[in-house]
């Protein structure tokens, strides 16, 4: 089962969705970041999967700049390559299952461990 995130690009300092201000949102080509920076990219029309150590991470390429870019995790490495270039290109992580804000200083404080926590109890139900 995969593991939602949403990468945002904003000068905002975002501590929900519910308080992004679409203005302080910046246009990025996340696809050309993941190229330069993942060495196993495979290509499907325009479906991308990242096939990495123990994980990997599905997106969809977009024909433009967006500000925002929804991932498929499968593996708890995922998310650490992630925060590596949410770090280095000043993006934001948003975690759907949690619905909140990645801390980028400590991932594993709400990041798979709690997806984990979370998908046992949904499939408990």
């Amino acid at each position: 089962m995969s593991w939602n995130i949403v990468l945002f690009n904003s000068k905002q300092k975002i501590d929900s969705v519910e308080s992004v201000d679409e203005a302080q949102l910046e246009p990025t080509d996340f696809c050309s970041v993941f190229e330069d920076h993942f060495q196993q990219i495979i290509k499907k029309d325009d479906r991308r999967e990242v096939k990495g150590k123990d994980f990997v991470i599905e997106y969809f390429a977009d024909a433009e700049k967006v500000s925002n870019k929804m991932l498929s995790l499968y593996g708890e490495n995922g998310i650490y390559e992630l925060v590596v270039l949410a770090k280095k290109n000043n993006w934001q992580i948003f975690d759907t299952g949690l619905g909140q804000m990645i801390d980028l200083e400590n991932p594993s404080k709400n990041g798979f461990e709690n997806f984990q926590r979370y998908l046992n109890q949904v499939l408990k139900k």
